[in-house]
């Protein structure tokens, strides 16, 4: 069975590396990487580009990205692989083995990240996809392409498009919960705080199960970043007027008096600017829910 990687991105080019070099071995052995950028604007597409079969330009939006991606996919199967979301070792072997029992399915996930309610995070993340049989993006949902054609798609939505996916594919059938974990980035947990980041994912999934419109949801979602953003290019703003203060007073003599060599000479001369920064298979054994997989000897590796 052929996988497709599908990666949607945007502005991934610091750590867009960690994920693309381990799918090397996997392009060998003849499956396929396609990714789908949403109009980065630090350079993702052609850093990409040697390390994939197709790279591509769509419209911002996750959901749309993804399926886009899907429309050209050359694979039997398809993988949804976030561009922070590292795969387990033997990722292609548990996947063909868990879709030879089951029509789709996710992994365990691991949220990396120094504090330590992550793991608790991680934790109910895991628990609460297995009791209800919703997955989630950085769980890396696998599906086989036939299926996903079948149930639309991801819905072109903002944001929930994984829970919305996860809700048309059970209506085929259960997923495949594999226990072994993906590793994804606990980024936003970090800058946002986890505390604050662990209440506003819940409530905005409880809004999203009473009925509030993704469109809504995702002015929320992209509220507290955006906060942040704007504070950090406030408090930059004051340190350059301070900077500026410091320096008049200086100017200002050498500018406005004579002495006794002659006229004073005019403002000095700019520091150069420095130049900006570039922008930066073995055996397995299968458990998908109390059931045990074939094993398979192909080789895997974000």
């Amino acid at each position: 069975m052929r996988l497709t990687f599908i990666l949607p991105a945007l502005d991934e080019a610091t750590g867009l590396m960690a994920t693309l070099s381990p799918l090397q071995p996997l392009r060998a052995q003849g499956h396929e990487i396609i990714l789908v950028d949403g109009g980065s604007r630090d350079g993702t597409p052609d850093l990409a580009a040697p390390w994939v079969d197709q790279v591509f330009t769509t419209p911002r939006g996750r959901a749309r990205q993804m399926n886009a991606g899907a429309d050209v996919a050359q694979g039997e199967a398809l993988v949804f692989l976030h561009a922070d979301t590292r795969l387990p070792a033997d990722a292609v072997a548990l996947i063909q083995v868990a879709l030879r029992q089951r029509l789709w399915g996710r992994f365990d996930v691991r949220i990396a990240g120094r504090p330590w309610v992550l793991k608790l995070v991680a934790l109910l993340m895991n628990l609460r996809s297995r009791l209800t049989g919703i997955a989630t993006g950085d769980q890396a949902i696998f599906v086989r392409r036939e299926v996903f054609t079948a149930v639309g798609g991801f819905p072109d939505q903002p944001l929930m498009e994984d829970i919305a996916l996860s809700h048309r594919l059970k209506r085929r059938g259960p997923p495949a919960n594999l226990r072994q974990r993906v590793l994804t980035s606990g980024r936003r947990w970090e800058s946002q705080g986890p505390w604050r980041t662990i209440l506003l994912m819940w409530r905005l999934r409880f809004d999203y199960w009473r009925g509030v419109p993704a469109e809504a949801l995702a002015a929320r979602y992209r509220l507290p970043a955006q906060t942040e953003a704007g504070a950090k290019l406030v408090a930059r703003q004051a340190e350059v007027r301070v900077e500026g203060r410091a320096a008049r007073p200086a100017e200002g003599r050498l500018q406005g008096t004579e002495t006794a060599a002659g006229p004073a000479a005019g403002p000095p001369a700019r520091p150069a600017a420095e130049p900006a920064a570039r922008p930066a298979a073995r055996q397995v054994d299968v458990q998908v829910d109390g059931q045990a997989g074939s094993p398979s000897d192909e080789r895997c590796q974000r």
